[in-house]
């Protein structure tokens, strides 16, 4: 059999190696929303891998082709919390992007799931130096990232000084609300609340 010298000689097609192991995301993405509403449901302590593979419609084998143990996937998926971050306020004012910044956070701080998983996972925090490392980046990287973009802006308007204590001012950002909702965990905010600690974070950074 002859083969004509124009034509392009075919390439053979490539196989997938025998036994290569192809994660879809679309079960990833389910096991990971079945994490958060394990935790919401039982806890870290009771949470387990073969209840979340059951809440996940998958078989244990699935979740542990992804992750070897409970402890990381819990970890994966509460580290790529901080991943995700907030919007950045862009109202103009130093007061409005305070004031937006805290309707966000205060609507995913209240929120029936985060208000009973960040909880447990402080609790299990104080048992396990690898989830509290975890938590205070998805916590904080995602806050303080925000912030401190806020901070530069208020910073190019001039409403405050420039070469201010960063970490003190991504405190007085950070800190009430988080407290508030958090730690004390009260039902519910107080009316205007946001508005009155946007008016006073703003003044308190402009005094730094």
């Amino acid at each position: 059999m002859t083969t004509n010298a124009h034509e392009t000689p075919k390439r053979p097609r490539r196989r997938a190696p025998a036994g290569a192991a192809v994660l879809r995301e679309d079960v990833t993405e389910a096991i990971r929303a079945a994490v958060f509403e394990e935790l919401a449901a039982v806890g870290y302590a009771r949470m387990s891998i073969e209840g979340i593979a059951r809440r996940a419609g998958v078989g244990k084998t699935a979740v542990y082709r992804r992750w070897r143990s409970k402890l990381h996937l819990v970890l994966d998926v509460v580290s790529a919390m901080a991943v995700l971050g907030l919007p950045v306020p862009d109202t103009g004012s130093l007061e409005g992007d305070l004031r937006l910044l805290y309707a966000v956070t205060s609507r995913a701080l209240r929120h029936p799931v985060a208000s009973q998983i960040i909880p447990d996972l402080q609790a299990e925090a104080a048992r396990s130096p690898e989830i509290a490392e975890a938590l205070q980046k998805a916590v904080r990287d995602g806050q303080d990232s925000v912030a401190s973009r806020i901070v530069a802006a208020a910073e190019r308007r001039g409403e405050v000084r420039s070469g201010l204590d960063t970490d003190l001012a991504l405190d007085l950002i950070s800190g009430p609300l988080y407290w508030r909702s958090v730690v004390i965990r009260s039902p519910k905010l107080p009316k205007d609340y946001l508005d009155d600690l946007a008016r006073a974070t703003a003044v308190a950074l402009t005094a730094l």
